[in-house]
């Protein structure tokens, strides 16, 4: 029977010939399916293949019933419900690299046209207007680029920019100094960048920590002459707070290649002059198409014809057979590397990985340690992190990575225990593997409990006192945020505590702030498995 391929977003030829060379297949290019389109197609094939036109969500998952694969021709993968595909068995695979150097030299574009108001002076032009006193633009040579982010694209910003002279601060508390110092990067604080820099450029992921990581707040902290720059994710800077700041004159400018919406809601954004902006052509360069199209197609080619699983973001390259052993436990691992990232803080110095009981001390638990490892550079880093990666991203950012294992069990079965170093402290967590493969977490620092990694959960370090989970099930119920699961755990009776709540949804980061408000609250965590 023929494999059937389905593309929904223009590839480059040169990944259709390659897919094509895939014994008895069938190829069907479809593009600008409605979602309704695609949902009742989507039964009839084995691989789909995407850019971020098509949006993948678990309702279009949900109805195909012989897909395998899901490619993506691209890094980002917010249009792919990758959970979703998980748990039906699809393999989601994307091209973590393929378009790193098209990115960074749209941020210089970006910046050179910033700078120099390049978009304005063609516009005054096409107008039949001769505007050069207004037009005067500003040098990059000694300037000061902040650069939030710091990994492969950030990287590459850094290198050209220290081509044309600037000086370069940058903010990546998962780089060591030492690595920073050695690329010829000041390390510094988000902070300490909008106070100082001439101009910033953002290279984070979007998650619930770096959603409106340039807010009203480090806006107004910026000098009046400053530029700001986006190419990563739009919602990291607050699009509100930015068209306050650049119609008031708090910065001088802002360039934009991404947007909390796309297309954006509010046009009138574009009204300002001081704003240019960019479609999403970061990785829009006919290289990087060629690139990413080749990558995802010899990667599609690679996993039919059985000669292995690369890239993929859900699945280790190992044995089948020795997967579906470990699979809950890649699993979980993956969770507790995601859950610490999330409420750890400081520098990331080294990760020590304990594996405890019989599960572990007979099989290769190399698959568990990047599943470790994914899950701690995932949330942080706007490189995509998978199972091939993992560790070579660990080893070019200097993370110190250890392994041991033991027989020595005392309350369960099996455990995985993660101590993650920072500059600040050291945090521990520990998971286990309970009836049904349902993961745990069993331990966080020195608090034994047992809270169910998933969703939106609520981390609240806090005195043992009565009437405190009052207060919060209060501040809670009136911003309407319903708790699904609740579970404590104490060092002793009225001594230090802590709350792990599983909730329903989203919560503000206002509510947030009411929470940490409370006295007997000392920190308040919120992670996103």
């Amino acid at each position: 029977m023929a494999v059937k391929i389905l593309i929904t977003d223009p590839l480059a030829a040169e990944g259709v010939e390659i897919l094509k060379q895939i014994p008895d297949v069938e190829i069907v290019e479809r593009v600008k399916l409605s979602p309704e389109e695609l949902k009742d197609i989507i039964k009839d094939y084995d691989v789909l293949l995407v850019r971020s036109g098509t949006k993948v969500t678990a309702e279009i998952i949900e109805a195909a019933k012989k897909l395998k694969y899901i490619g993506r021709a691209g890094v980002g993968l917010d249009n792919v419900d990758v959970e979703a595909a998980t748990r039906k068995g699809i393999i989601v695979m994307n091209t973590p690299s393929g378009n790193t150097i098209s990115t960074a030299e749209h941020t210089m574009s970006l910046l050179l046209a910033l700078a120099r108001n390049i978009p304005q002076a063609y516009v005054s032009l096409k107008n039949k207007q001769w505007e050069r006193k207004k037009l005067m633009g500003v040098e990059l040579y000694g300037k000061i680029l902040g650069i939030i982010g710091l990994g492969r694209i950030g990287c590459e910003v850094a290198k050209r920019a220290q081509g044309f002279g600037m000086k370069i601060m940058g903010y990546d508390p998962y780089l060591p100094i030492e690595k920073l110092q050695e690329l010829g990067i000041q390390p510094s604080e988000i902070d300490e960048i909008c106070q100082r820099a001439d101009f910033i450029t953002v290279h984070t992921p979007l998650t619930e920590e770096t959603r409106h990581l340039i807010d009203e707040k480090r806006l107004k902290m910026m000098k009046s002459t400053a530029r700001i720059i986006n190419c990563a994710r739009g919602g990291i800077i607050d699009e509100s707070a930015l068209k306050k700041a650049l119609a008031e004159g708090w910065i001088a400018g802002a360039a934009l290649d991404v947007y909390e919406k796309e297309p954006p809601e509010d046009w009138s954004l574009f009204d300002l002059p001081n704003l240019i902006g960019t479609p999403h052509l970061g990785a829009s360069t006919k290289e990087a198409q060629q690139k990413v199209a080749i990558q995802i197609a010899e990667q599609i080619k690679d996993a039919i014809t059985g000669k292995g699983i690369f890239n993929a973001v859900n699945y280790p390259s190992i044995e089948p057979t020795l997967y579906n052993v470990l699979k809950p436990y890649v699993n979980l691992a993956e969770r507790l590397g995601r859950f610490i990232s999330q409420i750890m803080e400081g520098r990331l110095k080294s990760v020590h990985i304990t594996y405890r009981g019989e599960p572990f001390v007979s099989k290769d638990t190399t698959a568990i340690k990047k599943a470790v490892l994914k899950g701690i550079l995932s949330g942080i880093i706007q490189d995509t992190v998978n199972y091939v990666n993992a560790e070579l991203i660990a080893e070019e950012r200097g993370l110190e990575v250890k392994e041991g294992k033991t027989q020595h069990l005392e309350n369960y079965a099996n455990l995985i225990e993660i101590s993650l170093k920072t500059d600040k402290r050291i945090y521990y967590v520990a998971g286990s593997i309970f009836k049904k493969d349902e993961p745990r977490i069993v331990k966080i620092d020195n608090f034994d409990l047992e809270a169910i990694p998933q969703g939106v959960m609520l981390v609240t370090y806090n005195e043992d006192r009565p009437g405190l989970i009052g207060m919060l099930g209060t501040i809670l119920g009136e911003a309407g945020v319903n708790i699904a699961a609740m579970t404590f755990g104490r060092e002793k009776p009225m001594g230090s505590a802590i709350m792990v709540l599983n909730l329903d949804g989203e919560i503000p980061k206002r509510v947030v702030e009411q929470l940490k408000a409370i006295e007997l609250i000392h920190d308040v965590k919120v992670v996103v498995l």
